[in-house]
């Protein structure tokens, strides 16, 4: 197991002499001044990496920072410094911008650059006092600078603000972390009992004709449609540990390109087979003549069929459904500008219920009263998701619903 651990620093002795009262030019003797000292990977106290190549402004940023109960270990220029970070992750760093070989700027676009040493803080030491010069350092990624000649005093108020910002971040993600642990323990919870209340209903409907089909054998008709209505409970406790088979799947999916017009006829030709519903849905397709989206179609014509039938079942049902439901596809643009595709499949119902508007995509939340409903919505999310789109669904002013399918175009 020895060999699953990072090797140990070893520390390199600093042996500097400072007179009593410098004077200019007094010798300053020193050797290699790259110090790692042999941190537990558990470390409660702030380990700081001071990167000078002034040995004098090392010894007094190191003794003030142990003062502190901080950790310290230094480096004499930027290659040292990366060095120094591939082996151990401080939890701020002092740079100098002049020095030899590698300058602080440099230094900092690196660490920034590499995704495992990007959130570290990084403060610079400047002699610059331009404005120029400290927008430099701060457009490269440092979160602050400090200038020649060092005040210790502010110097320090500086670091422990920042390891103050460190710490309420990371309090900040253990914080999502427990809220998604507890949201995740919820929905567990809401499909679990949703699952159970489900299949026992619809149990109940199975078990209720079986024992009508005992006192009615010699009548045909109420044979043929007991048979009926219990070869229908079924089908929905199968459809029901399929679906949630689906959502505890999470895979990477194939992808192919098919266009766009394709897919919103194919879409549509599978919800009218496995709905048996034959109403008019008008389609108008606004993306550019043999757009074509690289997605797994099997599951987009799908999800564009659960939003489909979750329109068609909001529509009144003393209404005349023709022309009511219509898809809409086009493109768009995201926040980064990256495209995507937008299907929009829009019904002129009762619209979203303030009673379930906060819940709609939990398992098992419908308006509709008929047993075992209430996940197409969960799995059409949860499939998109796979395919690193989205949906949402908002209330049509003149009435009804959309509900928007949200794809990436690449």
């Amino acid at each position: 197991m020895d060999n699953c651990l990072p090797p140990k620093p070893k520390a390199e002795t600093l042996n500097i002499s400072i007179p009593l009262l410098p004077k200019t030019g007094a010798n300053l003797s020193y050797s290699r001044y790259f110090i790692m000292p042999a941190v537990s990977p558990n470390r409660k106290r702030p380990l700081i990496l001071v990167v000078d190549d002034q040995p004098i402004n090392i010894n007094l940023l190191e003794r003030k920072l142990q003062r502190e109960n901080m950790e310290v270990m230094t480096a004499a220029n930027g290659r040292e410094c990366l060095d120094a970070v591939s082996r151990i992750t401080p939890d701020l760093i002092l740079l100098d911008v002049m020095m030899p070989e590698m300058d602080g700027i440099e230094t900092c676009e690196r660490l920034k650059k590499n995704p495992e040493t990007n959130a570290i803080p990084i403060i610079f030491i400047t002699a610059r006092s331009s404005k120029e010069g400290k927008l430099e350092g701060l457009n490269v990624g440092a979160v602050d600078y400090i200038t020649k000649p060092i005040d210790l005093d502010e110097t320090l108020a500086r670091v422990k603000t920042q390891l103050r910002l460190q710490e309420i971040h990371r309090e900040n993600l253990e914080l999502q972390k427990r809220l998604g642990e507890s949201r995740r323990s919820a929905a567990v919870g809401a499909v679990t009992q949703g699952v159970a209340h489900n299949l026992n209903n619809l149990l109940g409907v199975a078990v209720g004709y079986l024992d009508l089909l005992k006192t009615a054998a010699d009548n045909p008709e109420m044979v043929r449609r007991s048979v009926a209505l219990i070869d229908n409970a079924v089908d929905r406790m199968i459809d029901i540990i399929r679906q949630l088979s689906t959502i505890a799947t999470i895979e990477r999916l194939p992808l192919q390109p098919i266009a766009v017009q394709e897919l919103l006829d194919a879409a549509l030709a599978r919800f009218r087979e496995e709905y048996k519903i034959l109403s008019p849905v008008i389609i108008r397709n606004l993306t550019p003549k043999n757009c074509a989206v690289r997605t797994n179609p099997e599951i987009l014509e799908s999800v564009v069929g659960k939003l489909l039938i979750n329109a068609f079942e909001a529509l009144p049902k003393t209404a005349n459904p023709d022309g009511k439901i219509e898809i809409e596809a086009r493109l768009d643009t995201k926040e980064d500008d990256t495209p995507q595709l937008i299907v929009q499949v829009m019904d002129r119902g009762a619209g979203i219920s303030p009673e379930v508007a906060e819940n709609l995509f939990d398992p098992f939340i419908s308006t509709k009263t008929a047993v075992g409903t209430g996940l197409g919505l969960t799995m059409a999310r949860h499939a998109i998701r796979n395919l690193g789109g989205d949906i949402e669904l908002v209330s049509r002013p003149e009435g009804g619903t959309i509900a928007r399918l949200f794809h990436p175009m690449s």
